[in-house]
């Protein structure tokens, strides 16, 4: 990958950080929470600076290894009742606040782009809306939990609309790494998420932001289920 400009990394980096900072904040300053994504992140760091990932015509794919512990650990919380009680615990808030992470990434994936590290479909220039989620969730926190003057179907849908915006960019993400399974970006592949750091994008700020709007919404959904489907105001 050519050399990129040491802010990217940087920002990247600080990012993850601030995600990590923000999940801390929403499961109520749980050290077990931040021990297991440092587990983790460190983990996969080591992985990708060793090459690990890099070696993209194996069956099975090795980004599978960055992708499914996340994804069943998240089935399993939900899945459980001691994991349930876990979400149901957590400050929707926090997690709704927690998507402005999204607005640094969508531009270290811009820069990227410029330096061929990533194709233009996974930019906001191509097929990645996800920006807008990142900037309308300082709003939405506001007005819907500083403020509570946004109701419970307008969060929902909120959250609903952004999941989309999600599973859009990932899905063209993951189909534009040079795998036996690409189906795009092949002029110019999605080769920066084999690197470190940027293996934390699909490894962690992914499912952390996956797990966000999913514990809202369970909670939201919740909410109203008990008040007989009124709409209630506020967080």
């Amino acid at each position: 990958m050519e050399k990129l400009p040491v802010f990217v990394p940087i920002v990247f980096s600080l990012t993850t950080l601030l995600a990590l900072w923000l999940l801390y904040q929403a499961t109520l300053r749980s050290k077990a929470v931040v021990l297991v994504a440092a587990v983790w992140l460190v983990g996969q760091s080591a992985l990708a600076l060793s090459g690990f990932y890099l070696i993209t015509d194996s069956l099975p794919p090795r980004m599978l290894l960055l992708i499914l512990p996340p994804l069943l650990l998240i089935t399993g919380l939900f899945g459980s009742s001691k994991g349930r009680y876990f979400v149901n615990r957590l400050n929707p808030a926090i997690l709704t606040l927690l998507h402005v992470v999204r607005v640094p990434v969508e531009l270290v994936l811009f820069w990227l782009f410029v330096r061929g590290a990533v194709p233009e479909l996974m930019t906001f220039e191509g097929r990645n809306f996800d920006i807008l989620t990142g900037l309308s969730a300082p709003v939405v926190y506001y007005f819907g939990y500083v403020k509570g003057k946004l109701p419970k179907y307008v969060l929902v849908g909120w959250n609903l609309l952004c999941l989309g915006l999600l599973f859009n960019i990932v899905i063209h993400g993951i189909l534009s790494v040079p795998t036996p399974f690409q189906q795009f970006g092949f002029e110019q592949p999605n080769i920066a998420l084999l690197y470190f750091p940027y293996v934390a994008l699909p490894g962690f700020i992914v499912p952390v932001v996956l797990f966000s709007h999913l514990a809202t919404l369970r909670q939201l959904l919740g909410q109203q289920a008990a008040t007989g489907g009124r709409v209630v105001q506020g967080a």
